[in-house]
């Protein structure tokens, strides 16, 4: 397997409170992965640590060889939970300015999602609902040509009918290469795009495999098995 992103022994104490506690992963390139847990699980605090936001209370990560920094934020395209965009710009400033910032960022591609999506370029974001929002960063985030896509609750604030359209994006938006990591309490909507699931609870993996393996090995879908596991 071509190791995209390591962790070895991977912790982040908050005062008494273990956010993540001595995590050792292995994701390849090419993959899709659900990164699936309970809420204060640990998710958003391990993509925060990737996306050098946070620092590690002990253990190493790496990602395409690096530590998080500058040198693994150029290949790192990184979609939080809560929206960040200033609310006075129009979506065509955003974009003109990630086209400055990413010298991966494909402009073209970013306006012909806009397209797909009905949203207006020329819109303020302050017009727009908190959905149209999250459509607005996730094509940002997505127009990038990176190796590792982190993408915190992606789905979360979408109506039904637009899920499916994000989803095909994600698929359709990202090179072979390049590894996806999706964290989402909507298991059901997302699990026929995935290729690997992580169970993070409590700040540690319970489970890393393949959504095949879960098929064969217990007969269950994804969202099954996580109900079972998390009793939900």
């Amino acid at each position: 397997m071509n190791k995209l992103l390591e962790c070895k022994n991977l912790s982040k104490y908050f005062g008494p409170v273990r956010a993540l506690d001595n995590v050792t992963l292995t994701i390849g390139s090419g993959r899709i992965v659900g990164l699936l847990g309970p809420n204060a699980s640990g998710k958003s605090t391990f993509m925060k640590i990737c996306n050098d936001l946070l620092t590690p209370s002990s253990g190493e990560i790496r990602i395409a060889g690096f530590e998080p920094g500058v040198e693994s934020k150029k290949i790192v395209s990184y979609l939080p939970e809560r929206n960040y965009l200033n609310d006075w710009m129009k979506v065509s400033d955003i974009i003109s300015f990630f086209d400055d910032f990413y010298a991966d960022f494909n402009k073209e591609k970013a306006y012909d999602m806009l397209n797909k999506l009905n949203i207006q370029a020329e819109d303020r974001l302050k017009t727009l609902s908190k959905g149209t929002k999250e459509k607005v960063q996730l094509i940002l985030v997505m127009s990038r040509d990176a190796q590792l896509y982190l993408l915190d609750e992606p789905i979360g604030g979408v109506d039904p009918a637009a899920r499916d359209y994000i989803l095909e994006t994600i698929i359709r938006n990202y090179n072979e290469n390049a590894t996806v990591i999706i964290s989402t309490h909507l298991i059901s909507d997302i699990e026929k795009v995935l290729d690997d699931v992580i169970f993070i609870k409590e700040g540690q993996i319970v489970l890393h495999k393949t959504v095949d393996e879960i098929r064969e090995e217990t007969g269950k879908s994804v969202d099954s098995l996580f109900r079972e596991v998390f009793r939900c």
